[in-house]
């Protein structure tokens, strides 16, 4: 999966303009007055498989998985790494929900890292042969900020389409 994981992003294949206008907006882990995660999709004709990843401030995703955990969370602590990645894992494949052509696909984790105050997830989701459209659930971090936007970046074939939800709406579909 890492190796999986590196060939997707060493390929250029996120949209490096959604993650500027984040790490903008990323500025400090003071409270903020802007709550957005940003989703990227992108299907992988070639391996047949849907990259996802996930941007979020990683200060709003400590609180709400402290929420879950009951306990404190760093997710920049090294020595903690394998429990923030389990939290991760968990809270974001209940959260972020995926059917292609109809049929619901399972997230698999491939890992996590920081960057200045984001904190990047990704998963993929195997055996995907085609796509011509795509059904999202998204309700990242709803349960902690209702005020939070989740913006969502779709590419299959190449061709890219953009949404945004804004708290409490959730689904999204995209067609190809």
């Amino acid at each position: 999966m890492a190796a999986s994981l590196f060939k997707w992003l060493s390929g250029g294949r996120l949209m490096l303009v959604s993650g500027a206008i984040l790490s903008l907006l990323l500025l400090s882990a003071r409270p903020h007055p802007l709550y957005i995660a940003v989703t990227e999709i992108n299907h992988n004709a070639k391996d047949k498989i849907l990259e996802v990843s996930c941007k979020v401030f990683t200060n709003d995703f400590e609180t709400v998985l402290e929420k879950v955990a009951g306990s404190r969370v760093d997710l920049s602590a090294a020595k903690d790494k394998a429990a923030s990645d389990k939290l991760i894992a968990d809270y974001v494949g209940r959260h972020l929900r995926l059917k292609v052509d109809g049929k619901p696909v399972q997230l698999h984790f491939v890992g996590s890292e920081n960057e200045e105050d984001g904190t990047w997830s990704y998963f993929q989701v195997n055996d995907i042969q085609a796509v011509k459209r795509i059904d999202v659930g998204n309700d990242l971090l709803y349960d902690g900020f209702n005020q939070q936007i989740n913006i969502m970046h779709v590419t299959v074939g190449g061709q890219r389409k953009s949404l945004r939800l804004d708290y409490p709406d959730a689904n999204a579909s995209f067609q190809f």
